[in-house]
């Protein structure tokens, strides 16, 4: 089939990259002129595992392209997948939409035949009704141009897995005007229907709901362990071990009960409140008010590892050499929004530390944000007579970090794991100083 990819980011680049790898013809589009002519020569502007490979295959292959043009976009196909961003309002809770309206207001005018448009980024309930209308308005195809919305539930650095084998496919329609949406759907993830992966038909509203309430789920279930952490680290319990102990129930299950420091990133944080800010709109503000709760205890997880990395240092950071190890939100990625890493680093600078700060791969954009910070270049240069070290991002590097790689580079023996990546009794054993958090 040929298809289109309006947005290049995270989600846009990989579901194009993907659709052009199950073997389809696609074109994506973006008004940034310099990252069309850098994805036109291969190169990803951002990391994600496996994704800079697929896209120099299906360039080469013929299958993939890349334009600013919505002129050249609306006659190259008829099914269009918007991927824009929907990041959070300034000074607001809500989401700002306005990328996702300015791609319908500019490509609506240019269906002259019937079309689809198919939305993938996370929206405020209600949204893609609207943009029916709207676009039913604008386009010359009037009445033949339908929209539907099919979310995604990528995890970034995993972003490629998740969009060719998902756990799920979710596609609502309007249900009050039957057309084509869903068979095209089908025709474009025959392989994964082939494979029996789960195909869900909605209505518009649910499958916009579906997105929001995962990540609420996801983001309740990580408050609360951590929720449970402080009370661990009240009685001296050890919340690795409950979270093993709970996770052994099929109804709970092990995923997401990491206790540490919290969720970051460019998506729960923010869908989290724009969720809560829409039932506040629909007048049901009740219903999503304990997320105000999850993500307060979230954001308190940073400081509360401030706390502990202070409490090792005697009572005060100033003048303390500190080497945190990670700066990414998450491992096997570079995105370094809303980071629980960075913001940590960033605090205890603030307190009077000298911070340096080594990640695989985030380096260049946590410069960006925090150009005061010292980085590294390898984890030993950034525990150069460091008196405390902090794995605040849980990269496998940091995980399998043998206390003899660092004895003969740190000042001081001891280390904070704000993951919980660490074995204890390796670190304790070595001579070293280990605190976790909730253990």
């Amino acid at each position: 089939m040929r298809l289109t990819v309006f947005g290049t980011g995270y989600l846009g680049l990989t579901h194009a990259v993907c659709m052009a790898e199950l073997g389809h013809e696609v074109l994506g589009v973006d008004i940034d002129a310099a990252k069309v002519e850098m994805l036109c020569g291969g190169h990803v502007p951002f990391f994600e595992p496996e994704l800079a490979q697929l896209l120099t295959r299906n360039l080469e292959s013929g299958r993939m392209g890349f334009t600013t043009s919505y002129a050249e976009a609306s006659e190259f196909a008829d099914l269009h997948f918007l991927c824009v961003g929907t990041p959070q309002k300034r000074g607001e809770k809500a989401a700002d939409i306005s990328h996702v309206d300015a791609v319908i207001d500019t490509l609506a005018p240019l269906l002259e035949r019937p079309a689809v448009i198919v939305g993938k980024s996370t929206v405020p309930v209600g949204t893609a009704a609207r943009l029916g209308a709207r676009v039913r308005a604008a386009a010359p195809a009037g009445d033949g141009v339908e929209v539907a919305w099919n979310p995604e539930f990528l995890r970034e650095g995993k972003a490629v897995a998740d969009t060719l084998r998902p756990d799920r496919l979710v596609v609502g329609v309007d249900r009050d005007r039957p057309g084509t949406a869903e068979s095209a759907l089908r025709d474009v993830y025959a392989s994964m229907l082939d494979a029996r992966i789960p195909f869900l038909v909605t209505d518009l509203a649910t499958s916009e709901l579906v997105k929001g309430s995962a990540n609420a789920f996801l983001a309740t279930k990580i408050s609360f362990i951590n929720a449970i952490a402080e009370i661990c680290e009240a009685t001296g319990a050890d919340v690795t071990v409950l979270a093993d102990a709970l996770g052994h129930d099929a109804r709970i299950g092990r995923s997401f009960l990491n206790a540490g420091l919290g969720f970051g990133g460019g998506c729960l944080p923010k869908d989290i409140r724009s969720f809560a800010a829409r039932a506040g709109e629909l007048g049901v503000d009740q219903a999503l008010s304990f997320l105000r709760e999850v993500d307060s205890i979230n954001m308190r997880r940073r400081t509360k590892v401030l706390e502990l990395v202070t409490q090792v240092c005697g009572g005060s950071l100033l003048g303390m050499n500190v080497a945190v190890l990670g700066a990414a939100f998450k491992p096997e990625s570079d995105d370094v929004r809303d980071s629980p890493a960075l913001n940590v680093a960033g605090m205890m600078q603030l307190h009077g530390a000298n911070v340096t700060v080594y990640d695989p791969k985030a380096i260049e954009n946590s410069r960006t944000i925090f150009p005061t910070l010292n980085y590294a270049t390898s984890t030993s240069e950034a525990c150069k007579r460091a008196d405390v070290v902090l794995v605040a991002t849980e990269w496998l590097e940091f995980a399998e970090l043998q206390p003899s790689q660092l004895d003969s580079v740190v000042h001081g023996r001891v280390i904070v794991d704000g993951r919980n990546c660490l074995d204890p009794s390796l670190w304790r054993s070595a001579g070293w100083i280990y605190r976790g958090v909730g253990r």
